[in-house]
């Protein structure tokens, strides 16, 4: 436990605001060794455009992580095409893939603790030729594990997603007993590791309306919602619900909980965004490593104008320090 907790934050999409939080976060004496993944040329002309007096240092794999404002410790990576801010290039779109897989690969081998990203543009990189769907599942894809579970969290609330990014249309017919039954032991398991709780309290969203009013209003409830918390509820984990998402999120039920578990994406970020944006984090569950993320994208009409708020980056790395502690505590117990 007395190893300094080091993460890995790949700085994202080089023309976004990525590059510049990573900088901005380096302004301040920080507890974590943050050692940036990226271009370390990409860093310095940011600094340079930004007027930044900010030390880049070489970070030797074994080897501490700078802390102290002012110093920023960088692993460089190859590959990139171009520096501008604000102006998407598709020639970059392997050089930002490439940051990922080398820091989910140091996560993997325990050179890193867990791993912080900033925003990348999916866009651009499907422009590229590259089929890619997000951090999420290409992380998912890196690690070979069957599901994740993506949890955005702020220090007062945690709302975990059964579905995500999925129409509207598609919803009920993907929730199913084997994916909740997925979703739920994935995190119930990880509220434990990483987050040191001993019994997590799960408060779990019906689909429809009113929780389906007795079947009235949808059947999804009593077909495959219900059912399924009975089983998992024999098995040790605390739920209560499905209660009708209008309700649920009520000082009454939060008190009483850990976690919230809407079904789809829009059920339960809205809430959450709106009581802490700028300050909430995004956390993917089920992996075998830590990783955290900001809650935006990549802005690209704020790159390089030194505006960007590194707020949401600096809750991303406390959480993933926390998390990372709470693993490895869990670990040499």
């Amino acid at each position: 436990m007395s190893r300094q907790v080091i993460l890995a934050l790949t700085a994202g999409e080089p023309a976004g605001i990525g590059p510049e939080l990573c900088l901005q976060m380096a302004l301040e004496e920080r507890s974590p060794g943050i050692v940036v993944v990226a271009c370390k040329h990409l860093l310095q002309d940011r600094a340079r455009l930004l007027g930044l007096d900010l030390e880049l240092q070489d970070w030797n794999p074994g080897g501490r992580a700078a802390t102290a404002a002012g110093r920023l410790s960088v692993m460089h990576v190859e590959g990139l095409a171009s520096t501008d801010a604000g102006k998407l290039d598709p020639g970059n779109s392997a050089y930002v893939l490439e940051t990922l897989r080398t820091a989910a690969r140091g996560c993997l081998d325990g050179l890193f603790d867990g791993m912080v990203t900033a925003p990348v543009h999916k866009g651009v990189i499907n422009d590229a030729g590259i089929a890619f769907s997000g951090h999420t599942e290409f992380l998912q894809e890196l690690c070979g594990v069957e599901r994740v579970v993506m949890m955005l969290a702020t220090d007062e609330l945690r709302v975990a997603l059964v579905t995500t990014h999925l129409p509207l249309k598609d919803v009920a017919a993907a929730i199913t007993p084997e994916r909740l039954t997925q979703v739920i032991r994935i995190l119930d398991a990880d509220l434990r590791k990483f987050f040191g709780l001993e019994h997590p309290r799960i408060l779990v969203a019906g689909l429809n309306p009113h929780a389906g009013e007795g079947g009235h209003l949808g059947r999804e409830e009593i077909d495959v919602i219900e059912p399924t918390l009975d089983g998992l509820r024999q098995q040790g984990i605390a739920l209560t619900g499905p209660l009708p998402a209008d309700t649920l999120f009520t000082p009454y039920w939060l008190d009483r909980a850990d976690a919230v578990l809407a079904m789809y994406h829009d059920q339960g970020l809205p809430v959450l965004k709106f009581q802490g944006f700028g300050r909430a984090v995004n956390i993917t569950l089920g992996l075998p490593v830590v990783r955290t993320s900001v809650d935006h994208g990549t802005a690209l009409d704020l790159a390089g104008t030194g505006k960007a708020d590194a707020g949401s980056l600096k809750t991303a790395i406390r959480v993933g320090e926390q998390m990372a502690t709470s693993a490895k505590r869990e670990t040499f117990e």
